[in-house]
Parts: C-alpha cells; structure tokens; sequence
C-alpha cells in the first residue's frame, strides 16, 4: 500500500449509487479498490473503535461458538467486513474492544498486519455495555475524536460528511442514521432541521417508519471522558439521551443497514454482505 504523501495512480470505478476514484489495493488475502478521497482527505487520523464484546444471545441458536461480531457472513467474520469499510475510507488505526470469548477475535486478527491496519485490543473484564466498553477502550485512542462502529451491524457511510457536520456544530457526538420502513426493531430518532438529535424513541410493537440509528457515531474524547469507569454503561441508553441539547447531532445517510442481531437478520446479511464484498 503507498504511504500517506504517495501520489495515488487513479481510476474512476462506480460504487454504489456513486462514482468514486480509488485504486486497487492487497487487503486481507484479496484485491480491494480503496477511496483514494479519503486516504488523503479530511480526518486521515482519525482512530476508530469496534464494539466486538456482544455474547449474541439471541443468535446462539445458530452461532455459539464464537463472539457474535467473528460470525461467518459471506466467507469472513462479520467484523472483517467493518475493518474492510473502515480501510476504504482511509482509517489505518482501529481498536477492537472485545468481551466474550475475546481470544477467537484476537487471535484471528493478530496485530493487523495482513490487513495492512494497526489494531489493538481492549477487553472488557466483565460486561461493560457499550459505553463502558468506548470508555475502557480510551487509553488507546489517539486524537481528540474518534469513531465508533458497532460489531454486529453494517451500514455504508460517509466519513467525510460525518466529520464535516462534527466539525462545522462544534458536537460532543454526531451519530450516522438512515430511514427505515420498519423501526419496532431498533426504535427512531427524531432530529431537527439543522441536524440536532431532539428525541429517542423505545423500540415499540407497532409498525412505523423512520429514523434509526446505524451504529456508527463519532465521537469526542471529552465527551467519552465523561462516561463512568467500572461499571456498566450503554451508549444508547445513557449516554446518547444525556448529551440532547448538549451538543448531539446526526447526519442522516442513504445507504442501506444489516446486522446479526437475530437468526432472521443474520441469515439475510448473507447476501446483503456479499452484494457490498463485490465493490471491492
């Protein structure tokens, strides 16, 4: 991979409902094209987190022998995937912060070479949730603000515009969302015009559309700073709703959302992952 300063050689290649420039790279034992935009672009220090603890209760009837995040979807771990979107867009530094089971997940990635990233490892030495997990996983973050991905879903998205909108309302947290025809699942966010997060909705048993959170936030260090040490803590349920009206925004994406959360979706991502694995 050519070092940062290295002038790129350029194709044009179509991705997704996009055309993007990028050139092939090695990654992981197969041939990726990478957005040379972003490798050179905005926020190219940007460290990011991968939530990768979760014991996938719900998914032990099909998945018991592993965390739920090195589930195999589409010939790899569904977090190999993640690590695959995050190096496309240009982040090189990733720390997995892991849980249940955490040895499949380290000894599966090691030090990260193969995949030409640096990744390193904080685990959990008890069920933190996820804020204690971002909290705990801190000391390794580099930087004032950082991303964070949850290890069992997949959302493409924008870095660029995550950063730009981050930067530009001066937030503690922005999170990436997208529309979704059926929210009882995951519950809804509701934003105001200029992107401030004003409301979470509880997951419900009634049919609706909306907002949903993608599992994709970036975050500041001060405001992570701020979450309890020890303890359990969950991003969602704490830390999100503490921060409306205090410098919580959104940026909301049109790229469509999976995850492995239950037996149904796990068995949908399948081709979901697979259609995405060919834009590489």
């Amino acid at each position: 991979v050519p070092s940062i300063g290295e002038k790129p050689r350029l194709a044009s290649v179509r991705g997704g409902d996009r055309e993007w420039r990028g050139r092939p790279v090695e990654w992981g034992g197969c041939l990726m094209t990478c957005d040379t935009r972003f490798v050179h672009g905005d926020g190219d220090a940007l460290d990011a987190m991968i939530l990768a603890g979760g014991k996938g209760t719900r998914l032990r009837s099909v998945v018991d022998d592993r965390p739920k995040p090195m589930a195999q979807v589409a010939g790899r771990p569904f977090v190999e995937w993640l690590l695959a979107m995050l190096y496309d867009q240009g982040t090189r530094r990733v720390v997995l912060c892991t849980g249940h089971l955490a040895d499949h997940v380290e000894a599966y990635f090691g030090d990260g070479r193969r995949w030409n990233m640096e990744l390193c490892y904080s685990r959990d030495p008890f069920p933190l949730g996820t804020g204690g997990a971002v909290r705990r996983g801190l000391d390794h973050v580099r930087g004032d603000r950082f991303l964070v991905l949850n290890g069992d879903s997949y959302c493409r998205f924008d870095r660029g515009a995550l950063l730009r909108t981050h930067m530009r309302t001066g937030a503690a947290a922005t999170l990436w969302l997208v529309g979704a025809d059926d929210c009882r699942r995951y519950g809804s966010v509701r934003i105001g015009p200029e992107g401030a997060v004003e409301s979470f909705a509880e997951k419900s048993s009634d049919f609706g559309t909306g907002l949903v959170n993608a599992g994709i936030y970036l975050i500041e260090r001060r405001a992570a700073e701020t979450i309890p040490t020890g303890r359990a803590v969950s991003l969602e349920n704490d830390v999100f709703p503490a921060l409306i009206g205090r410098g919580l925004f959104a940026v909301v994406g049109e790229s469509p959302f999976t995850d492995i959360g239950t037996p149904e979706s796990y068995a949908d991502a399948e081709e979901f992952i697979a259609a995405e694995g060919r834009r590489w």
